[in-house]
């Protein structure tokens, strides 16, 4: 599985970004955000068929993700940008399905196999 996230920017508190991931075979997809100083943090995960979704807490509401899989591309829009939103931002893959099962395998980043490089997202107050 081959990963490349990119659409991160600067943008003010409030608007909104569009990344993108693309992943090659048939795999679940998470993001994950890391802050300087700051333990990779969960943000949101999909299933192969887009079927199935989650966030994590401080997103729910705000960010969407979805995919396409005739363009091999997940992606994450994020609304109402805050602040605390500032990090480098991870997409992840996975071949176990299950992982989606549990809350606690989604939102770990050593369930995921492969990863992406990251897309910086910077929020200005």
């Amino acid at each position: 599985v081959q990963l490349q996230a990119s659409g991160g920017g600067l943008v003010q508190a409030g608007g909104s970004l569009r990344l993108s991931c693309e992943a090659s075979g048939r795999s679940v997809i998470g993001w994950f955000r890391q802050a300087p100083g700051k333990e990779r943090e969960y943000v949101a995960a999909i299933s192969w068929s887009g079927g199935n979704t989650y966030y994590a807490n401080s997103v729910k509401g705000r960010f969407t993700i979805s995919r396409d899989n005739a363009k091999n591309t997940v992606y994450l829009q994020m609304n109402s940008l805050e602040p605390e939103d500032t990090a480098v931002y991870y997409c992840a893959a996975t071949l176990t399905t299950s992982t989606l099962l549990s809350s606690r395998a989604r939102s770990t980043p050593r369930s995921y196999d492969y990863w992406g490089q990251g897309t910086q997202v910077t929020v200005s107050s």
